[in-house]
Formats: structure tokens, C-alpha cells, sequence
């Protein structure tokens, strides 16, 4: 049965009134540096979180051979996260309604330089409605509004009537295998719902992601006779111009995907990190490029990969000095490709009662540019994946900062869903 009004309100009201609690925590998250590889604190915190809750918890280990094997792994470099997966179990009484998994990511893109933030970076600081930090939107205070959604239900004296998996995890910024992990643990659900800063929608779809660093090698002279060398920053800049044009390619086409057809550009080519050379009066011997690039949904990323590599490849065999020096293409990260949300699902519904009670206005979807854990549970596990939250700004950018009354909105909007999708009962003891 549909939850009636004035439980609705009873919910949300029980958010407002934890939801001071919820900053507090949220900030403490924010106050662990969970830059890749360095995710240890931020999950022993969130361990400890859920043990306190009365939730069993499950901390485990990437299983590197066993994400190797699966088709839908991104590549493991030597910067793959070693910081664990850790999941919160919530076991009703007895099961009235569906099971859902929650899951966030603690991980964070670096900071950047610090003097260009107008705060500490990992002090999170509250001015104006806002909270900031690095990981404040993308996304610590989603992964403690899980937390605090089911809070709120035991403030009134309820819990779910259904299993819930809480799983927090890493690597989403970098490869996607921390979600990928909890599908090999065996974690499955009647449902998923993700509260990655969203703009109070619905994400419909994402792109399909490739990570890759692109070497380049050259020949070194003094500069004084750079003429009879070979610069491999030179090359390596020419190399780039040829996957410039697989990058115009992509997008030409992007009319064959509906959801993508009205986003001016939706795959993006970022030349994220640039290194060589030894000394500036030497023609530089080397030249290292790491790259990203999003590709259209359909494709598969092996089939993605393959353009990419055959486009260098092609490029060098016409360029006088790299036929005979041909780059190396590395892919070392994201290997992976895009999902849809079919409209139609009981969850999605669900989801929209909620937001319209909450919000008062219909739910609006949209679609995303970049990677989404989401996928894991679309593709490979064949269940509705909610990826709806709340109003955040400037992550990966300064000033990331995430709005506190989104926030407050958005967690009741979870809360509301909770009880609806999964039952209710009431809290034992």
C-alpha cells in the first residue's frame, strides 16, 4: 500500500530532526583525506557507523583476480585503491516488502592547489546555506544520507520490513570495480538507489567511460640542433589531434541515442595530465599523456578501445617521425560502458511519489556526461538503479560545496522511499 500523508510527514519531520546529527557526520567524513588509495579512515569511520546502528557489517578486500575476470572491470594499474569495501546489513523481522541496496562512494578526486580554495579543502566549513570541502557533494553527505534516512525511520519507531544493503566503497572515481566488487560478493537487491548529487532529479542514462595514457618517445639533441632530433612533446601534441577527431566522430553521430541527442557535445576527450622531458635545453626524449574519454551508449568499451588504439596507430603510420616510433596506448582505469534507465519501473514511481510529496513539484530526469556506479547494477545485475540527490557545486574543482537544505529535502525523499519500496515494521527491542 502507498504511504499515506501523515506518515509521509511524520518522516520527514523525524529527518529535520536528526539532521543536525547528519552535518556533524557528514563533516567528519569530509574531514578524511580519501584521495585515491587513501580511503582507510573514511571507511573505518563508516564501518564503525553502521556497527553502531546495529547493522552487521561485511568488510572485505578487492578481489583483484575475480574483477579481472568479469567483462565489466576497468583496468587495476598500480594507483588501484587497496582501501576496503564495506557493507552495513539491516535483517527485518520478517520480509513484507522489497529489498534494496544503498550505496556511495568515500573516495575523492585530489584537491587541486590549496591557495586556489577560498577554504581548507578538508576543513568543512558552513557559510551560507552551503557546506564545503572536497568530497562534501561527490559524494560524503549522499553516502551519510543513507545513514540518516534510515535514522529517521527508527526515530518513529520503524525499520525496513525488507533486507537493505548499505555499501559503501571506492574506486568509483578512478575505475568503477569498488561497485563491480559487492556484485561479485553476491550483494543483489530488488532495487538500487545511489544519492550522487543529482540536482533533485532522476539520472536516466550515463556515458561510457575509457581511461588511457598515451607514450610517446623521442630523439634528444641539444636544443641548439633540435632540427636533427625528434621532440616527443611535439609528437605527443599531433598525437592528440588525431584522437580529437575520433572525439568529433563520436559526437556527430550522437543523434542515434535519444537521451543524448539534445546535449550539445556529451563526449568529452580530457587531457588530464601532461609529463616529459628531462631539461629545457634538451629535445625531449619522452612524453607521457593521461587521458579520458567518454563514448556513446551501445558500444562496448573493448569495441571503443579498439578505435582508439587503431586511430593512433593510423595517425602514426603518416607522420614521418612516429612511423618508425610508434606511441604506446596504455588503458589504466575506466574500461566501461554506458546504462540507461528505461522509464516505467515500480521503483521509479515509487521515487516520484516520493519527490512530489517532498518537493511538491513531478520528478524531472536527466542525463549524465560522465561515469556512474550505477551501471554495475544495471547492466549486471538486471535491477532498477535510482541515481537521484540532492544540489552540489565545483566538485572535482575548487570549492566543491554541497547545499544543506538539498540535502535535507533529498534525505526525506530517501526516508519516504525506504518505507514505501521496502515496508515498514516496527524497530525490535
Amino acid at each position: 500500500m502507498p504511504l499515506d500523508a501523515s506518515l509521509r510527514e511524520r518522516i520527514r519531520t523525524s529527518v529535520s530532526d536528526g539532521f543536525a546529527e547528519q552535518i556533524r557526520l557528514t563533516q567528519a567524513l569530509v574531514r578524511c583525506p580519501s584521495t585515491r588509495g587513501n580511503e582507510h579512515t573514511a571507511q573505518e569511520l563508516m564501518a564503525r557507523e553502521m556497527r553502531a546502528r546495529g547493522l552487521a557489517v561485511d568488510v572485505f578486500a578487492m578481489d583483484g583476480a575475480a574483477i579481472g575476470r568479469h567483462p565489466g572491470a576497468s583496468r587495476i594499474s598500480a594507483t588501484h585503491s587497496r582501501a576496503p569495501i564495506v557493507v552495513g546489513i539491516h535483517r527485518p523481522s520478517t520480509q513484507a516488502g522489497k529489498s534494496l541496496i544503498l550505496q556511495g562512494h568515500v573516495d575523492v578526486v585530489p584537491v587541486g592547489p590549496e591557495d586556489m580554495w577560498s577554504t581548507p579543502p578538508f576543513d568543512p566549513v558552513i557559510k551560507n546555506g552551503w557546506m564545503y570541502g572536497r568530497g562534501a557533494g561527490d559524494m560524503k553527505a549522499g553516502v551519510v544520507s543513507m545513514l540518516a534516512a534510515l535514522d529517521a525511520l527508527e526515530r518513529i519507531g520503524m525499520q525496513p520490513a525488507a533486507p537493505v544493503y548499505v555499501q559503501s566503497v571506492v574506486e568509483e572515481e578512478s575505475t568503477g570495480n569498488g561497485a563491480l566488487m559487492t556484485h561479485l560478493r553476491g550483494y543483489k537487491a530488488d532495487a538500487t538507489f545511489i544519492p550522487e548529487p543529482g540536482r533533485e532529479e532522476l539520472t536516466r542514462a550515463n556515458v561510457g567511460v575509457l581511461w588511457f595514457q598515451l607514450e610517446v618517445r623521442g630523439h634528444p639533441v641539444h636544443v641548439a640542433y633540435m632540427g636533427t632530433g625528434a621532440n616527443a612533446i611535439d609528437a605527443a601534441y599531433r598525437v592528440v589531434g588525431a584522437l580529437r577527431q575520433v572525439e568529433a566522430r563520436w559526437n556527430a553521430a550522437k543523434d542515434a541515442e535519444p537521451h543524448y541527442a539534445a546535449i550539445d557535445h556529451p563526449f568529452n576527450l580530457n587531457i588530464g595530465r601532461i609529463e616529459g622531458g628531462d631539461w629545457a635545453s634538451s629535445v625531449p626524449a619522452w612524453c607521457r599523456i593521461d587521458c579520458r574519454i567518454a563514448f556513446p551508449l551501445g558500444r562496448t568499451a573493448a569495441d571503443a578501445a579498439c578505435e582508439i588504439e587503431a586511430a593512433v596507430a593510423d595517425f602514426a603510420r603518416q607522420d614521418g617521425f612516429l612511423a618508425n616510433n610508434p606511441p604506446q596506448v596504455t588503458f589504466n582505469g575506466f574500461m566501461v560502458e554506458g546504462y540507461k534507465l528505461e522509464p516505467g519501473s515500480d521503483a521509479e514511481a515509487k521515487l516520484a511519489a516520493a519527490h512530489q510529496a517532498v518537493m511538491g513539484t513531478p520528478l524531472k530526469s536527466h542525463v549524465a556526461t560522465a561515469y556512474l556506479d550505477a551501471r554495475v547494477y544495471a547492466l549486471f545485475d538486471g535491477m532498477p538503479a535510482l541515481n537521484y540527490g540532492c544540489v552540489a557545486e565545483g566538485y572535482h574543482g575548487f570549492d566543491e560545496r554541497v547545499n544543506l537544505a538539498s540535502l535535507e529535502r533529498t534525505t526525506a525523499v530517501m526516508a519516504q522511499f525506504i518505507a514505501d519500496w521496502c515496508g515498514l515494521e516496527p524497530v525490535e527491542g
